[in-house]
């Protein structure tokens, strides 16, 4: 562990710190920013009336919309000369959603990327490769911050350029490599390419984030890569990656770091606090975060809470389970509720189709449908079109009999399907063009 005390807390020093660090951002938003002084004078709330977590409950909410509406630095609780860092959402459309950080937020967000990258076992020892897109996007900066708290290497070589990722991985012998999953798999098919084997290379573990990603995708990159495969969350709008992560267990639970922010779920619909176990949408409010210590954010993500300590690292950090997808990002096809993750679980639990799709959204008639196109692998596609139309039809029996709807799937040729550098755009939406 990166800092034992605070990931073996007991509960109730957790919740003392807890309670310590929301009274005190909670008079700072009140006093700084005319956003929440309005939302909490409209219920009749002063700071001084927070007396325990549970008031929290009673809080409004802040929506993604609400950091738009307040563009640039609306919602910051500090004048510009103590903010030391702006960063920003890597979103193309609208205005960006825009973060500001002090040098102890910076040094905060340092401190929670080396617990998920010791998590993952890298140590001062150790190279990492941050190949992350720098800039404005929070993950290389993020994690190459993480990395120099531990103490290690950092390689920061972004992202792009990937015959030079694949050969600076190798001459270097970097230990981790830490980047989207989707960008992993573009690494290995150029190393591949290059007739490079990278299972036999020093590298042995990753730390991946920054875009959903399922169980079946996380087995694909382990083994290609011969590495262990790990799991980082964060949102620029809370400070960026490093809010949670996995250890070794692997059980699809992340671990939380929650002496800096706070975890609730809800019901999307009701707005109501659920209880731990209980599917609904994340919500966090940033405990230690200084210049923009954003109070109830709506994230979108679904996932659930479990309160009881991880057997496997012993750590007592609240857990969340691994996003199982966003409530913005929901399809409804035929009645049915489709996450685009389920479909990419689906896809790779068939061997013959590389991890390289799209989903195509359409309308037919009055109803919407959908189309997937996937990559087949090279021998598969060598077959002919009867091997390529069968394996096709397996797929879509498959997906029908799990998720309950038909979805038409087309095989396509390999490396056919363009390669992300980034977070990979794998949905696109036709009913409106």
């Amino acid at each position: 562990m990166w800092n034992k005390e605070v990931e073996t807390a007991q509960l109730e020093q957790m919740q003392s710190w807890q309670l310590a660090r929301l009274r005190e951002n909670l008079h700072r938003v009140y006093e700084n920013v005319p956003f929440y002084k309005k939302k909490f004078d409209h219920i009749g709330f002063k700071p001084g009336d927070f007396k325990k977590l549970s008031d929290l409950n009673g809080l409004p909410f802040t929506l993604k919309n609400d950091l738009r509406d307040n563009y640039p630095f609306g919602l910051s609780a500090l004048p510009m000369s103590e903010i030391t860092r702006i960063q920003a959402s890597s979103g193309t459309t609208g205005r960006p959603i825009i973060g500001t950080y002090t040098s102890s937020d910076v040094s905060n967000w340092g401190e929670c990327c080396a617990r998920a990258l010791t998590a993952s076992g890298i140590g001062k020892n150790d190279i990492i490769q941050v190949s992350y897109g720098y800039g404005l996007f929070t993950g290389g900066l993020g994690l190459h911050g993480g990395g120099e708290t531990v103490g290690c290497t950092v390689l920061p070589t972004s992202s792009g350029i990937t015959e030079r990722q694949v050969t600076m991985m190798r001459d270097l012998g970097v230990d981790s490599l830490c980047c989207t999953p989707s960008y992993a798999l573009t690494i290995a098919d150029k190393a591949n390419e290059m007739g490079i084997d990278i299972a036999p290379l020093k590298i042995r573990t990753g730390c991946f984030g920054a875009e959903p990603w399922s169980d079946e995708m996380r087995r694909e990159i382990e083994t290609r890569m011969g590495i262990t495969a790990h799991n980082i969350y964060g949102l620029t709008e809370m400070m960026g990656p490093g809010m949670s992560f996995t250890c070794n267990s692997h059980d699809g639970w992340l671990h939380v770091n929650e002496d800096h922010i706070y975890p609730e779920i809800i019901d999307p619909v009701t707005e109501e606090t659920l209880p731990y176990g209980e599917i609904g949408e994340l919500v966090f409010t940033a405990l230690s975060r200084q210049a923009m210590p954003l109070i109830r954010y709506r994230t979108r993500d679904i996932s659930a809470l479990d309160r009881k300590p991880c057997p496997h690292c012993r750590r007592t950090l609240i857990k969340m389970k691994k996003i199982m997808g966003r409530t913005d990002d929901m399809l409804i096809i035929s009645g049915v509720n489709v996450f685009p993750s389920q479909i990419e679980s689906l896809l790779l639990d068939t061997p013959e189709v590389e991890p390289q799709y799209v989903i195509v959204v359409r309308k037919k008639g009055h109803l919407d449908a959908l189309s997937v196109d996937v990559e087949a692998k090279a021998h598969i596609y060598e077959q002919g079109q009867d091997i390529i139309r069968e394996i096709a039809k397996k797929v879509e029996k498959h997906i029908h009999g799990v998720i309950g709807i038909h979805v038409a799937v087309r095989l396509v040729a390999p490396r056919s399907i363009q390669r992300s550098e980034g977070k990979a755009k794998r949905v696109f939406d036709t009913r409106n063009t």
